[in-house]
Protein backbone atom coordinates (compact mmCIF):
# COMPACT_ATOMS: atom_id res chain seq x y z
CA UNK A 1 0.00 0.00 0.00
CA UNK A 2 1.60 3.29 -1.06
CA UNK A 3 2.28 5.79 1.71
CA UNK A 4 -0.39 8.45 2.16
CA UNK A 5 0.52 11.96 1.16
CA UNK A 6 -0.49 15.04 3.05
CA UNK A 7 -2.17 17.70 1.00
CA UNK A 8 0.05 20.76 0.70
CA UNK A 9 -0.82 23.25 3.40
CA UNK A 10 -2.46 26.47 2.27
CA UNK A 11 -0.84 29.70 3.37
CA UNK A 12 -2.65 31.44 6.21
CA UNK A 13 -4.76 34.25 4.69
CA UNK A 14 -3.81 37.77 5.71
CA UNK A 15 -5.67 41.04 5.93
CA UNK A 16 -4.01 42.05 2.66
CA UNK A 17 -5.50 38.95 0.97
CA UNK A 18 -8.96 39.94 2.19
CA UNK A 19 -8.47 43.48 0.88
CA UNK A 20 -7.39 42.16 -2.53
CA UNK A 21 -10.37 39.79 -2.90
CA UNK A 22 -12.85 42.42 -1.69
CA UNK A 23 -11.31 45.15 -3.86
CA UNK A 24 -10.81 47.54 -0.96
CA UNK A 25 -7.91 48.96 0.99
CA UNK A 26 -6.18 47.37 3.98
CA UNK A 27 -7.55 50.19 6.15
CA UNK A 28 -11.12 49.43 5.07
CA UNK A 29 -10.78 45.80 6.09
CA UNK A 30 -9.48 46.95 9.48
CA UNK A 31 -12.48 49.26 9.89
CA UNK A 32 -14.88 46.41 9.12
CA UNK A 33 -13.16 44.09 11.59
CA UNK A 34 -13.36 46.75 14.29
CA UNK A 35 -17.03 47.49 13.48
CA UNK A 36 -16.30 51.08 12.53
CA UNK A 37 -19.54 53.01 11.84
CA UNK A 38 -18.21 54.90 8.79
CA UNK A 39 -18.27 51.92 6.40
CA UNK A 40 -20.91 51.58 3.70
CA UNK A 41 -23.15 48.50 4.04
CA UNK A 42 -22.26 47.14 0.57
CA UNK A 43 -18.53 47.50 1.35
CA UNK A 44 -19.00 45.68 4.64
CA UNK A 45 -20.80 42.87 2.81
CA UNK A 46 -17.96 42.50 0.28
CA UNK A 47 -15.35 42.37 3.02
CA UNK A 48 -17.38 39.86 5.04
CA UNK A 49 -17.80 37.65 1.96
CA UNK A 50 -14.04 37.76 1.31
CA UNK A 51 -13.35 36.82 4.94
CA UNK A 52 -15.66 33.80 4.64
CA UNK A 53 -14.21 32.78 1.27
CA UNK A 54 -10.61 32.88 2.48
CA UNK A 55 -11.25 31.58 6.00
CA UNK A 56 -9.46 34.60 7.45
CA UNK A 57 -8.94 34.70 11.22
CA UNK A 58 -7.72 37.69 13.14
CA UNK A 59 -4.29 37.52 14.72
CA UNK A 60 -5.17 37.73 18.40
CA UNK A 61 -1.59 38.47 19.46
CA UNK A 62 -1.26 41.35 17.01
CA UNK A 63 -4.65 42.71 18.02
CA UNK A 64 -3.71 42.63 21.72
CA UNK A 65 -0.69 44.83 20.98
CA UNK A 66 -3.03 47.46 19.58
CA UNK A 67 -5.92 47.18 22.03
CA UNK A 68 -3.77 46.22 25.06
CA UNK A 69 -6.33 43.49 25.73
CA UNK A 70 -6.04 39.80 24.87
CA UNK A 71 -9.69 39.13 25.81
CA UNK A 72 -8.40 36.08 27.68
CA UNK A 73 -8.95 35.30 31.36
CA UNK A 74 -6.73 32.71 33.02
CA UNK A 75 -8.24 30.28 35.53
CA UNK A 76 -6.29 28.10 37.96
CA UNK A 77 -8.46 25.40 39.52
CA UNK A 78 -8.09 22.05 41.26
CA UNK A 79 -10.23 18.93 41.84
CA UNK A 80 -12.20 19.33 38.61
CA UNK A 81 -13.66 15.85 39.03
CA UNK A 82 -15.68 17.23 41.95
CA UNK A 83 -19.09 18.77 41.33
CA UNK A 84 -18.40 22.09 43.09
CA UNK A 85 -15.19 23.09 41.28
CA UNK A 86 -16.48 21.82 37.92
CA UNK A 87 -19.72 23.81 38.24
CA UNK A 88 -17.83 26.90 39.39
CA UNK A 89 -15.63 26.66 36.28
CA UNK A 90 -18.71 26.37 34.07
CA UNK A 91 -20.10 29.55 35.62
CA UNK A 92 -16.78 31.30 35.08
CA UNK A 93 -16.69 30.30 31.41
CA UNK A 94 -20.30 31.28 30.75
CA UNK A 95 -19.89 34.72 32.33
CA UNK A 96 -16.58 35.35 30.56
CA UNK A 97 -18.09 34.44 27.19
CA UNK A 98 -21.07 36.75 27.77
CA UNK A 99 -18.59 39.58 28.25
CA UNK A 100 -16.55 38.79 25.15
CA UNK A 101 -13.74 36.87 26.89
CA UNK A 102 -12.37 33.37 26.52
CA UNK A 103 -11.03 31.30 29.40
CA UNK A 104 -7.66 29.53 29.49
CA UNK A 105 -7.71 26.85 32.19
CA UNK A 106 -4.82 25.41 34.19
CA UNK A 107 -6.28 22.39 36.00
CA UNK A 108 -4.26 21.08 38.94
CA UNK A 109 -4.48 17.75 40.70
CA UNK A 110 -3.41 19.42 43.93
CA UNK A 111 -2.29 22.92 44.88
CA UNK A 112 1.38 22.46 45.64
CA UNK A 113 3.57 25.56 45.53
CA UNK A 114 5.47 24.28 42.48
CA UNK A 115 2.29 23.48 40.54
CA UNK A 116 0.72 26.83 41.34
CA UNK A 117 3.78 28.87 40.34
CA UNK A 118 4.15 26.91 37.09
CA UNK A 119 0.46 27.48 36.31
CA UNK A 120 0.77 31.22 36.86
CA UNK A 121 3.80 31.41 34.58
CA UNK A 122 2.03 29.35 31.91
CA UNK A 123 -0.98 31.66 31.94
CA UNK A 124 1.13 34.82 31.96
CA UNK A 125 2.72 33.66 28.69
CA UNK A 126 -0.73 34.06 27.13
CA UNK A 127 -0.95 37.70 28.26
CA UNK A 128 -4.33 37.35 30.01
CA UNK A 129 -6.25 40.42 31.10
CA UNK A 130 -6.71 38.86 34.53
CA UNK A 131 -6.49 35.60 36.47
CA UNK A 132 -9.02 33.78 38.65
CA UNK A 133 -7.80 31.24 41.20
CA UNK A 134 -10.23 28.73 42.71
CA UNK A 135 -8.31 27.86 45.88
CA UNK A 136 -10.13 25.48 48.25
CA UNK A 137 -7.33 25.33 50.83
CA UNK A 138 -5.90 28.15 52.93
CA UNK A 139 -2.33 27.44 51.82
CA UNK A 140 -3.31 28.18 48.21
CA UNK A 141 -5.03 31.42 49.20
CA UNK A 142 -2.00 32.54 51.20
CA UNK A 143 0.40 31.80 48.36
CA UNK A 144 -1.53 33.68 45.73
CA UNK A 145 -1.96 36.67 48.01
CA UNK A 146 1.82 37.01 48.09
CA UNK A 147 2.13 37.21 44.29
CA UNK A 148 2.81 40.63 42.85
CA UNK A 149 1.18 40.49 39.43
CA UNK A 150 0.69 43.41 37.07
CA UNK A 151 -2.78 42.18 36.12
CA UNK A 152 -5.93 41.80 38.25
CA UNK A 153 -6.20 38.64 40.34
CA UNK A 154 -9.36 37.25 41.96
CA UNK A 155 -9.21 34.37 44.44
CA UNK A 156 -12.27 32.17 44.93
CA UNK A 157 -11.87 30.96 48.50
CA UNK A 158 -14.36 28.58 50.11
CA UNK A 159 -16.56 28.66 47.02
CA UNK A 160 -16.76 32.46 47.10
CA UNK A 161 -19.87 31.93 49.21
CA UNK A 162 -21.06 34.81 51.41
CA UNK A 163 -19.23 34.88 54.72
CA UNK A 164 -20.68 32.41 57.19
CA UNK A 165 -22.94 30.74 54.63
CA UNK A 166 -21.20 27.36 54.82
CA UNK A 167 -21.67 27.23 58.58
CA UNK A 168 -25.25 28.46 58.22
CA UNK A 169 -26.04 25.80 55.61
CA UNK A 170 -24.62 23.05 57.80
CA UNK A 171 -26.70 24.29 60.71
CA UNK A 172 -29.81 24.14 58.50
CA UNK A 173 -29.05 20.50 57.72
CA UNK A 174 -28.55 19.59 61.38
CA UNK A 175 -31.58 21.62 62.49
CA UNK A 176 -33.74 19.73 60.00
CA UNK A 177 -32.61 16.41 61.46
CA UNK A 178 -32.98 17.60 65.06
CA UNK A 179 -36.47 18.96 64.36
CA UNK A 180 -37.43 15.52 63.08
CA UNK A 181 -36.46 14.16 66.50
CA UNK A 182 -32.90 12.91 65.93
CA UNK A 183 -30.61 13.28 68.92
CA UNK A 184 -27.51 11.38 67.76
CA UNK A 185 -26.30 12.99 64.51
CA UNK A 186 -22.93 12.03 63.04
CA UNK A 187 -20.95 14.02 60.48
CA UNK A 188 -19.09 12.65 57.47
CA UNK A 189 -16.74 15.51 56.56
CA UNK A 190 -14.58 16.41 53.58
CA UNK A 191 -10.75 16.55 53.68
CA UNK A 192 -9.53 18.38 56.78
CA UNK A 193 -7.45 20.94 54.83
CA UNK A 194 -10.40 22.16 52.73
CA UNK A 195 -11.96 25.36 54.02
CA UNK A 196 -15.46 24.29 53.01
CA UNK A 197 -15.05 21.04 54.94
CA UNK A 198 -13.86 22.92 58.02
CA UNK A 199 -16.75 25.37 57.93
CA UNK A 200 -19.43 22.75 57.35
CA UNK A 201 -18.05 20.73 60.26
CA UNK A 202 -18.08 23.87 62.42
CA UNK A 203 -21.72 24.54 61.55
CA UNK A 204 -22.67 20.94 62.39
CA UNK A 205 -20.91 21.22 65.76
CA UNK A 206 -22.37 24.64 66.60
CA UNK A 207 -25.96 23.56 65.94
CA UNK A 208 -25.59 20.42 68.05
CA UNK A 209 -24.02 22.34 70.93
CA UNK A 210 -26.74 25.00 70.83
CA UNK A 211 -29.35 22.25 71.13
CA UNK A 212 -27.48 20.50 73.93
CA UNK A 213 -26.62 17.49 71.79
CA UNK A 214 -23.29 15.66 71.76
CA UNK A 215 -20.90 16.18 68.84
CA UNK A 216 -18.47 13.32 68.30
CA UNK A 217 -15.36 13.60 66.14
CA UNK A 218 -16.30 13.95 62.46
CA UNK A 219 -15.47 11.03 60.17
CA UNK A 220 -13.23 12.37 57.38
CA UNK A 221 -13.75 11.39 53.74
CA UNK A 222 -12.16 12.69 50.54
CA UNK A 223 -15.28 14.04 48.74
CA UNK A 224 -15.51 10.88 46.60
CA UNK A 225 -18.31 8.31 46.58
CA UNK A 226 -15.80 5.53 47.29
CA UNK A 227 -14.75 7.09 50.58
CA UNK A 228 -18.40 7.44 51.57
CA UNK A 229 -18.92 3.78 50.72
CA UNK A 230 -15.94 2.63 52.82
CA UNK A 231 -17.14 4.69 55.78
CA UNK A 232 -20.66 3.32 55.37
CA UNK A 233 -19.41 -0.26 55.63
CA UNK A 234 -17.98 0.48 59.10
CA UNK A 235 -20.52 3.05 60.30
CA UNK A 236 -21.89 2.56 63.84
CA UNK A 237 -25.60 2.35 63.04
CA UNK A 238 -26.40 1.31 66.59
CA UNK A 239 -25.24 4.67 68.00
CA UNK A 240 -26.50 7.19 65.43
CA UNK A 241 -29.89 7.71 63.84
CA UNK A 242 -28.84 10.42 61.36
CA UNK A 243 -25.82 11.61 59.40
CA UNK A 244 -24.96 14.97 57.86
CA UNK A 245 -22.63 14.28 54.90
CA UNK A 246 -20.45 17.12 53.59
CA UNK A 247 -21.25 16.47 49.92
CA UNK A 248 -23.65 14.45 47.77
CA UNK A 249 -21.03 12.18 46.21
CA UNK A 250 -19.94 10.81 49.60
CA UNK A 251 -23.61 10.51 50.57
CA UNK A 252 -24.22 8.33 47.50
CA UNK A 253 -21.47 5.87 48.46
CA UNK A 254 -22.51 5.97 52.10
CA UNK A 255 -26.12 5.05 51.35
CA UNK A 256 -25.01 2.26 49.01
CA UNK A 257 -22.97 0.69 51.83
CA UNK A 258 -25.88 0.96 54.26
CA UNK A 259 -28.15 -0.73 51.72
CA UNK A 260 -25.70 -3.63 51.36
CA UNK A 261 -25.70 -4.00 55.15
CA UNK A 262 -29.49 -4.14 55.26
CA UNK A 263 -29.75 -0.74 56.97
CA UNK A 264 -32.71 1.29 55.73
CA UNK A 265 -32.53 4.95 54.69
CA UNK A 266 -34.44 6.73 56.16
CA UNK A 267 -36.02 3.95 58.24
CA UNK A 268 -32.92 3.26 60.32
CA UNK A 269 -30.62 6.16 59.37
CA UNK A 270 -31.57 9.57 57.95
CA UNK A 271 -29.05 11.15 55.58
CA UNK A 272 -28.56 14.79 54.51
CA UNK A 273 -26.03 15.71 51.80
CA UNK A 274 -24.60 18.97 50.51
CA UNK A 275 -24.45 20.55 46.99
CA UNK A 276 -27.68 19.30 45.37
CA UNK A 277 -25.86 17.96 42.33
CA UNK A 278 -28.27 17.11 39.47
CA UNK A 279 -28.31 13.38 40.30
CA UNK A 280 -29.27 13.91 43.96
CA UNK A 281 -32.99 13.85 43.19
CA UNK A 282 -32.55 10.39 41.59
CA UNK A 283 -30.62 8.64 44.35
CA UNK A 284 -32.45 5.78 46.03
CA UNK A 285 -33.98 7.24 48.08
CA UNK A 286 -33.89 10.80 46.68
CA UNK A 287 -31.42 12.77 48.78
CA UNK A 288 -32.27 15.58 51.18
CA UNK A 289 -29.45 18.05 50.68
CA UNK A 290 -28.21 21.65 50.71
CA UNK A 291 -28.46 23.44 47.38
CA UNK A 292 -25.58 25.76 46.52
CA UNK A 293 -25.37 27.74 43.27
CA UNK A 294 -21.79 27.16 42.17
CA UNK A 295 -22.38 28.46 38.63
CA UNK A 296 -23.62 31.74 40.03
CA UNK A 297 -20.51 31.89 42.21
CA UNK A 298 -18.29 31.54 39.16
CA UNK A 299 -20.29 34.18 37.31
CA UNK A 300 -20.04 36.59 40.23
CA UNK A 301 -16.28 36.11 40.40
CA UNK A 302 -15.98 37.09 36.72
CA UNK A 303 -18.04 40.20 37.51
CA UNK A 304 -15.55 41.17 40.21
CA UNK A 305 -12.56 40.53 37.96
CA UNK A 306 -13.98 42.51 35.03
CA UNK A 307 -14.77 45.42 37.32
CA UNK A 308 -11.12 45.47 38.33
CA UNK A 309 -9.97 45.16 34.70
CA UNK A 310 -12.22 48.00 33.55
CA UNK A 311 -11.80 50.18 36.62
CA UNK A 312 -13.82 50.21 39.82
CA UNK A 313 -17.47 51.08 39.41
CA UNK A 314 -17.71 50.52 35.66
CA UNK A 315 -21.34 49.36 35.16
CA UNK A 316 -20.53 47.86 31.76
CA UNK A 317 -19.06 44.74 33.31
CA UNK A 318 -21.87 43.84 35.69
CA UNK A 319 -23.65 40.52 35.28
CA UNK A 320 -27.04 41.04 33.67
CA UNK A 321 -28.63 39.02 36.49
CA UNK A 322 -27.24 41.39 39.07
CA UNK A 323 -24.41 41.08 41.59
CA UNK A 324 -24.29 38.84 44.61
CA UNK A 325 -24.68 35.15 45.36
CA UNK A 326 -27.83 33.49 46.71
CA UNK A 327 -27.51 31.81 50.09
CA UNK A 328 -27.61 28.00 50.23
CA UNK A 329 -31.01 26.43 50.85
CA UNK A 330 -32.28 23.14 52.26
CA UNK A 331 -33.97 20.79 49.76
CA UNK A 332 -36.03 18.15 51.58
CA UNK A 333 -36.49 14.78 49.87
CA UNK A 334 -37.05 11.18 50.97
CA UNK A 335 -33.73 10.37 52.68
CA UNK A 336 -34.79 11.95 55.99
CA UNK A 337 -37.61 10.99 58.35
CA UNK A 338 -38.30 10.92 62.12
CA UNK A 339 -36.34 8.22 63.98
CA UNK A 340 -38.08 4.99 64.80
CA UNK A 341 -39.44 4.83 68.37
Amino acid sequence: MPPSRRAPSRPVPTMEDVARVAGVSHQTVSRVLNDHPNVRPDTKERVSAAIDELGYRRNAAARSLVTRSSKVIGVIITELEQYGPASTLLGLQEAAFRNGYFVSVAGLREMTRTAMVESVNHLLNQAPDGIVVVAPVQAGVDLFRTLELKIPLEIVASGLAPEGSQEHAARMAVAHLADLGHRSIAHLSGPAQWMDAQRRAAGWRDELEERGLAAATPIAGDWGAESGYRIGLEFDAATYTAVFVANDQMALGFMRALHERGISVPGDISVVGFDDQPEAAYFLPPLTTIRQDYRRMGSYCIDLLLEEIAGSGDPGVQNQEGPGIPLPELVIRASTAPPRP
